[in-house]
């Protein structure tokens, strides 16, 4: 439902623009809103499970959902919808890492856990196709209202299951006490990094806005490092990133979500732009890469209880590059068959793999009391990247765009994938040399304890039974 909501919007939006009577460039803030307190609010979000428990913080992160769900459709202005949408985003940033978390306290680490991340990312997988192929036509039909109506039965389903069917998640021992200098400065942190690289494209990177916040963002995270090193109930405790499995997975997470979300927008551009798409069959025809993530994701599933995530993330990076590699041979006088469809598959079965791969390295050794945390830090992490990849791939597209017709936008998107696919291949480089790394007997954990050996399926444990 979230990755729905972050996906489905875009499709809506000249409805929404003409509809609520935005100013020019305004209509951007029904999506930045969103993103900006669900991308700020991730850690202290995950905090929450670890102090107050998962499951009860899931359950009220997503009754908020559905009520900012309902305010969004209801919304009479564009400044009821933007706060709605700002209501939306701090309910997911609370959903998504507590959700996380009773899937960590609901599988133990190794095979089963890992099983189940891959149908954790399959879901997000499907998600992201749902919004490709419902966006438009629920828009077009019912009115960009319903793509926030649609979440009430989903929310509803969820409040009456969810206190039979999921397990309480431990919470920490002794006196439950928050970090609110530390969640002040992370999130501030966060929100002014997402923003610059958000906007950077519009006003330029080397404008005195992007740098000015990217200047403020560096010092609150230096400022938020010694506050956490100071306190005695910090937000993040540090040691977490003693761990080079755990700081290797997140910088994957990172990269993925670069190559990924840059990708994505480029292909958007592409086939609505040089081929003339319209949304709707847009949607349909790149749906095919959404498809292949879910494939990739349970099979990958089952081939990390065999042979560990570390060679996964190494073909799924691979994949990855190979995929936006080939969009890059893109052409103006194309079509689908000949310049999409080929690339988007081997694109797709990249996504699959690596984010499976990834998430089980960034949260390998956790402790169980500090599941949210570094849920919360795996799902920043990877909102940070996609608006780097965003706002990176956009800036070179623009910049090596030579025209206004076909062949000079082609040009722009064809220097977009290539940007993509460097990204990719930076990540292939980063499977090599931080998850290959064999620590020694003296490094530690996040947990505190000598770093554990990845995960391995045992004899007896059938795979996907």
């Amino acid at each position: 439902m979230v990755i729905v909501d972050s996906q489905i919007v875009m499709l809506a939006l000249p409805a929404i623009e003409t509809e609520l009577g935005f100013a020019p460039g305004g209509v951007q803030w029904v999506m930045s809103a969103y993103l900006l307190s669900f991308g700020g609010l991730l850690m202290f979000g995950g905090r929450t499970a670890d102090l107050l428990g998962g499951r009860r913080m899931f359950l009220l992160g997503t009754a908020l959902f559905g009520v900012a769900s309902v305010f969004c459709g209801l919304a009479w202005t564009d400044e009821v919808l933007i706060t709605a949408r700002v209501v939306q985003g701090v309910a997911a940033a609370v959903m998504t890492p507590t959700a996380m978390a009773v899937l960590m306290h609901t599988f133990a680490e190794g095979p089963e856990r890992n099983k189940a991340l891959g149908i954790w990312t399959g879901i997000g997988a499907f998600g992201a196709t749902a919004a490709l192929l419902i966006g438009g036509p629920i828009t077009d039909g019912l009115g960009w209202e319903w793509i926030f109506y649609i979440n009430v039965p989903v929310v509803a389903a969820v409040l009456l299951l969810g206190p039979k069917l999921l397990r309480k998640t431990p919470v920490q021992p002794g006196r439950r006490r928050f970090d609110p200098a530390g969640a002040v400065t992370v999130t501030a942190a966060i929100a002014l990094l997402v923003y610059a690289v958000s906007e950077a494209p519009l006003v330029g990177w080397g404008s005195g806005q992007t740098i000015g916040m990217l200047i403020a963002a560096a010092v609150l995270l230096v400022v938020f490092t010694v506050i956490e090193a100071r306190s005695d109930a910090p937000l993040v405790p540090l040691r977490i990133f003693r761990s080079a499995t755990v700081v290797g997975g997140n910088i994957l997470m990172a990269i993925v979500a670069m190559a990924v979300y840059g990708g994505a927008l480029i292909t958007s551009l592409y086939a609505q732009q040089v081929l003339g798409y319209s949304a709707v069959k847009f949607g349909l025809s790149t749906a095919v890469y959404a498809v292949m993530s879910i494939i990739g994701a349970n099979v990958s599933a089952r081939l990390v209880a065999k042979l560990g995530y570390k060679p996964i993330a190494i073909t799924g990076m691979a994949l990855l590059s190979g995929g936006l590699l080939l969009l890059t041979q893109i052409d103006p006088n194309g079509g689908y068959w000949s310049d999409l469809f080929f690339g988007l598959v081997i694109f797709g079965s990249g996504i699959g793999s690596t984010n499976v791969a990834a998430s089980i390295a960034s949260l390998t050794g956790a402790r169980p009391e500090e599941s949210g945390l570094v849920s919360g830090i795996n799902n920043a992490v990877f909102q940070i990247g996609a608006a780097l990849g965003i706002a990176i791939a956009s800036s070179v597209a623009f910049a090596y765009t030579t025209g206004t017709d076909a062949a000079g936008l082609n040009d722009g998107f064809r220097a977009g994938f290539l940007a993509t696919a460097v990204f990719a291949l930076a990540g292939l480089v980063t499977a090599l040399l931080l998850l290959l790394h064999r620590s020694s007997g003296r490094a530690r954990t996040a947990a505190g304890a000598p770093e554990q050996k990845e995960p391995q399926a045992a004899p007896h444990v059938p795979v996907g039974h």
